[in-house]
């Protein structure tokens, strides 16, 4: 029989079916199966609107059949099946969906809206079989007919379509997986193991089982005859199994999963050996329809503050897996959260790889977002020891997200973030920081440092703990830029202990420093004069209580600004503009005052250098030249 050329431009289409639209040639089972499923549910269909079609559902499936000998690999049906006009038009002319088709028709059905969801809609998924095939053909027949045909390519030559025989209605699609190529395994296609676990990650959720005959072990039945030192022999069994579970959790109702389903799935699709520690199950109707089913981790994972770390929720459109990790659909404060989004809304490329940026898209990571954070405010009312866990694990990645793009989530981040409060001992929300503050506190004030311990024995410290207010203690890195880029929390500004203006002086205060530092104004030149470049400034200190001296800077550099950049890779060099704040009624200032009145400028700068190498220390910067510290120190001992 002569061949009939495909309709449109077939070589360059089929060209690119196999080489370029699709980036794994494993989805090509995935498509198959899909199709299968697109066949069923038709019968389905029909059995609801034609009372001549007795099919049940229970008893629709799809048959895998691998032969290894023959290096055939079948995908069966007893679906609707086709006829030759259908296998005409739908086989003969690529990118036309008979499923599309159906879908657009069903729509109109309100009846059966809710039972049935086609999966194809672009009419390529049958031609991702050549990616793996040299030869396919493909033996139908229609349901109410008793003709079957049969369709055979080698691809991009053409089909023919001939009458054959068939004993049932539904479609089998025979491939002819093709011999190994350089960097090309297509044996693996024809390995029971393969074939299941590819079943398990595109295709676990079609709704019909997906049966395969599989090897398995079992223990033989003991013989009545077994002595007493009788050992247990095993064998290898041939059997068939529905490789799919079929029915979603995301898609049963939240009161009918147990925790430990929740659990049990959670570990099993992201490979976490810990129970997660909450559970976001929800589900949207109307203008954007979708199921998800997201989890928050307990622990850290290995990799998740390095570049190998991605990442995103699985996608699913209407039970099969499109995307393993769709990274658009969580923001990325959130990117910890693990889980699923099922959606047929969802705008795919042609190879159903690939989501489209649509609105749908935004508002469904929009809703999850709003979602995840409610979660969290949940918990950290509710179970503040679990959300302490979780502030253990995650609670630098909010931060994070705070000052990144420029500040733009910091409304939806800051109720979450905890600190650790002077006044309670332990960590607090901004929140009840607030609610605490005395009428007449002027700022909520933080201080950072390398841990609370040392935090606590700054001496810029002392003086407002001594006023009654409650300072923040911020431990990490970040915390700085996270202060200053939250501003203020409900009109009070956040205000740094090391900033000169911490505590607002009356009038009488404010003439009481002028004079200060009118009259320790040659001792502050000459500390400077000592010091160099070293220090923008030296001042008489208004913070200070007990201690001799601190650092603060002057700009809007801060020092853990600078200490921070110094240990980002490949970060821009920065540098505060550094000021050495003295306290005037402290005994090395009266020290300094006498040997500047002395006129003796190697003791003022011996004095100048070890108060700036223990402000320097005090700042958790490092000295810059140890040994001459050293020596100072030790010279004081003669």
């Amino acid at each position: 029989m002569a061949k009939k050329q495909f309709k449109a431009e077939s070589k360059r289409l089929l060209d690119l079916m196999v080489n370029s639209i699709y980036t794994h040639k494993e989805i090509f089972l995935r498509e198959l199966i899909s199709n299968a499923s697109d066949a069923e549910d038709k019968l389905a269909y029909k059995s609801l609107t034609d009372d001549s079609v007795t099919v049940k559902r229970k008893d629709l499936k799809i048959t895998i059949v691998p032969d290894k000998e023959g290096r055939l690999l079948t995908v069966s049906d007893n679906g609707v099946g086709m006829s030759k006009e259908d296998l005409e038009s739908n086989l003969g002319t690529i990118a036309r969906s008979g499923s599309g088709q159906f879908k657009a028709g069903l729509a109109e059905d309100d009846k059966a809206a809710d039972k049935i969801d086609v999966i194809g809609q672009f009419g390529v998924g049958f031609y991702s079989a050549f990616m793996v095939a040299d030869h396919v053909t493909v033996i139908s027949r229609a349901w109410g007919s008793e003709e079957a045909w049969m369709w055979q390519s080698d691809g991009a030559d053409g089909y023919t379509v001939t009458p054959c025989e068939k004993e049932a209605p539904g479609t089998d699609v025979i491939m002819h997986i093709k011999a190994n190529a350089e960097g090309e395994d297509y044996d693996q296609y024809l390995e029971t193991h393969k074939l299941q676990d590819l079943i398990k990650k595109y295709s676990d959720y079609i709704r019909y089982p997906i049966t395969m005959e599989v090897e398995d072990y079992r223990m033989k039945d003991k013989p009545e005859d077994a002595p007493e030192d009788y050992k247990p022999e095993w064998e290898t069994v041939k059997e068939w199994k529905t490789l799919n579970s079929m029915v979603p959790l995301w898609q049963r109702q939240k009161s009918k999963v147990k925790p430990e389903e929740y659990n049990a799935f959670y570990k099993e699709k992201f490979s976490d050996w810990q129970d997660p520690l909450a559970v976001i199950h929800t589900s949207a109707e109307g203008t954007v329809t979708y199921k998800a089913m997201l989890y928050i981790p307990e622990k850290t994972p290995y990799d998740f503050y390095t570049r190998e770390y991605q990442k995103g929720l699985q996608l699913y459109s209407s039970g099969v897996l499109i995307m393993d990790k769709c990274a658009d659909l969580l923001p990325d404060h959130f990117r910890f959260v693990k889980g699923v989004v099922d959606s047929a809304d969802f705008s795919l490329n042609i190879s159903r790889e690939v989501l489209q940026h649509t609105r749908q898209l935004k508002v469904i990571a929009s809703a999850l977002e709003k979602k995840i954070k409610n979660e969290l405010l949940k918990l950290q009312k509710e179970d503040r020891e679990k959300y302490e866990t979780f502030w253990t694990a995650f609670g630098t990645q909010l931060k994070y997200g705070v000052v990144s793009d420029y500040g733009q989530h910091k409304e939806i981040l800051q109720d979450l973030l905890l600190f650790w409060s002077s006044k309670e001992g332990a960590n607090t929300t901004l929140a009840a920081y607030k609610d605490r503050m005395p009428e007449d506190q002027p700022f909520c004030y933080y201080a950072c440092g390398e841990s609370v311990e040392k935090i606590a024995r700054l001496p810029q410290v002392e003086r407002i703990l001594d006023r009654g207010y409650e300072i923040l203690y911020c431990t990490e890195d970040v915390d700085d830029f996270v202060m200053k880029g939250l501003g203020e929390i409900d009109g009070k500004q956040f205000k740094s202990v090391t900033e000169e203006d911490a505590l607002p002086q009356t009038e009488e205060e404010k003439k009481a420093a002028e004079e200060k530092a009118e009259a320790g104004k040659p001792v502050l030149e000459a500390v400077k004069e000592a010091l160099g470049d070293q220090v923008k400034e030296v001042r008489v200190s208004a913070i200070l209580k007990s201690g001799a001296c601190c650092l603060s800077a002057d700009g809007p550099i801060s020092i853990e600004m600078e200490k921070y950049m110094s240990k980002v890779e490949g970060g821009q060099p920065m540098k505060a503009d550094r000021v050495l704040e003295l306290n005037a009624d402290s005994a090395p200032f009266a020290a300094l005052k006498r040997a500047v009145d002395a006129g003796d400028k190697e003791l003022v700068a011996k004095y100048a250098k070890l108060l700036y190498a223990q402000a320097l220390l005090l700042a958790g910067l490092p000295l810059e030249d140890p040994a001459e510290y050293t020596g100072l120190v030790c010279s004081l001992m003669i």
